[in-house]
């Protein structure tokens, strides 16, 4: 035997002897494999069916579980993604609660003495409407008033039929560009964008999980059924085995060492269908019913094709762009700079302009005082601070904060560009290990199948078969294992470039 072919020999029989116990149904039965030599040892029926039944295939595919459809379904009932949009209807609730500040006002009042030296009586009513672009606002009202009322009240009187009054009020220094209010809505806003984007990390961490998930559990049934195939190849053969046997052409220790070959592909078989069940129970984390309950698939739901990986491109431009967690940091910038404007803005002084306009409806009032026509008004009021130490505080503070942003923003593109550059490196070399894999499955295929036909011709024996056949299963394994680590590698970059197409995102 060449020396390459004892090497891949050792290596499987090492695989192997690690190997776990066999079923119970097939472990009950090995003593009487084990029986002594002399004489003809007897094959085991109730061995054959518990094998035959797990060489039996897989059932055939009705409703196959497409990755769409998984990312489809994960994207509206993952619990972390449900959690991510409740954390943006909070945000966008306390950004309606920052509009209520711009609210217009309504207020009214009513004023009268029933003693006392003035018998005066005031009602009116007010709108209020703070500005959005300043500090200000404008204001609208009715006031009347009946009586006499003291001198220092005398902007109460008021015409026959009331007085009518239009004014606004201008800050043109402090709170002119920013002050509280819109400060609070911007940080609101900013608190919104947060929110969405923190949804869209985690709606992306979970799309890159359940691909993975899916793929896992895909493989693990196309490991199933490449040992599915390699426990019925020793079947088919013991049924030879046996007319062989029984007409005298082979020893009967052929049947038992044929058992022993079923016992260990039966072996793997049980392995590959524990990993299949528990790979469709992590895959339930990410299908769920409608109710948000999860639904581990079965069988019958799995593709009987290897996956295709994502399609996705090594762009590190569009990812700097793309990528939620850097857009995170870039809200943050911007909302300290907001808060670096309104740190500023406490050091001016307040400067504010009044306008008024008052129309006095009828002839002069009761009171006998001449309050009619139209009068208009204008005024200023001016407000120094003198000491300035907390907006100080608040002003360094600011710009200490900002500073540590860009810094961190300078880190995640870094980041961002060495974690590319490393899973392009990882899906290029996977792909050329699945090429490679791909080529020795096919091989070591074609080599088991020629020492098959030279084993049917007399011109082999039952050992080289075996390793020749468990040889390529184990090939084929491999290939599976580098199509997975190929398809992982793809979903990875997806997600680090933050493609929302190939992780069936659009639209988010």
């Amino acid at each position: 035997m060449p020396r390459r072919n004892n090497r891949a020999a050792c290596g499987l029989a090492l695989l192997l002897l690690a190997a776990p116990a066999v079923a119970p149904a097939a472990a009950q039965e090995a003593p009487r494999a084990s029986q002594p030599l002399s004489g003809r040892p007897a094959a085991s029926p109730a061995l054959e069916a518990a094998a035959r039944t797990a060489a039996a295939p897989l059932p055939e595919a009705a409703a196959v579980l497409s990755l769409d459809a998984l990312l489809a379904n994960s994207r509206y009932h993952a619990p972390q993604v449900l959690e991510a949009l409740a954390r943006v209807r909070g945000a966008e609730a306390r950004l309606l609660t920052t509009e209520g500040a711009f609210d217009t006002l309504f207020s009214a009042n009513a004023d009268t003495r029933p003693t006392g030296f003035f018998d005066g009586a005031t009602a009116g009513v007010r709108l209020s409407q703070p500005l959005v672009g300043n500090g200000g606002n404008v204001y609208a009202g009715y006031d009347i008033a009946r009586g006499r009322f003291s001198s220092s009240q005398a902007s109460s009187n008021t015409a026959l039929y009331g007085r009518v009054t239009l004014g606004t009020l201008f800050s043109l220094l402090r709170d002119r560009d920013i002050d509280e209010r819109r400060f609070n809505r911007t940080l609101a806003i900013g608190d919104v964008e947060l929110a969405d984007n923190d949804r869209l990390v985690v709606a992306i961490g979970v799309q890159a999980r359940a691909i993975a998930a899916w793929n896992n559990w895909v493989i693990a049934g196309q490991r199933l059924t490449v040992f599915k195939g390699l426990l019925q190849l020793a079947l088919d053969r013991q049924a030879g085995f046996k007319r062989q046997v029984a007409e005298g052409l082979r020893p009967a220790v052929l049947l038992t060492e044929n058992e022993q070959n079923i016992l260990r592909r039966q072996t793997l078989v049980v392995q590959a269908e524990q990993s299949l069940q528990q790979a469709a129970i992590a895959l339930s984390l990410f299908w769920r019913d409608a109710d948000g309950n999860p639904l581990v698939p079965g069988p019958e739901q799995l593709p009987r094709s290897l996956p295709a990986p994502l399609p996705v491109a090594e762009d590190v431009m569009a990812a700097l762009e793309n990528r939620p967690d850097l857009r995170v940091v870039d809200v943050r910038i911007t909302q300290a700079r907001q808060r670096l404007a309104l740190d500023r803005n406490n050091f001016l002084p307040r400067l504010d302009l009044r306008a008024e306009v008052n129309q006095y409806l009828g002839e002069a009032g009761l009171a006998g005082r001449a309050y009619t026509g139209t009068e208009s008004r204008l005024g200023l009021t001016l407000s120094v601070p003198i000491q300035q130490r907390t907006a100080r505080g608040r002003l360094d503070q600011t710009r200490a904060d900002l500073d540590g942003f860009q810094q961190r923003r300078r880190f995640i593109e870094d980041q961002i560009r060495i974690e590319i550059g490393n899973l392009s490196v990882a899906a290029r070399q996977a792909r050329r290990l699945l090429g490679i894999a791909i080529d020795e499955a096919d091989r070591a295929l074609t080599m088991a199948s020629a020492e098959r036909r030279r084993f049917q011709e007399g011109a082999s024996d039952f050992f080289v078969v075996n390793l020749r056949e468990e040889a390529a299963a184990d090939a084929q394994v491999r290939r599976l294992d580098a199509a997975f680590r190929q398809i992982v590698a793809h979903a990875d970059l997806a997600a680090a470039t933050a493609d929302l197409k190939a992780l069936g995102l659009s639209g988010s």
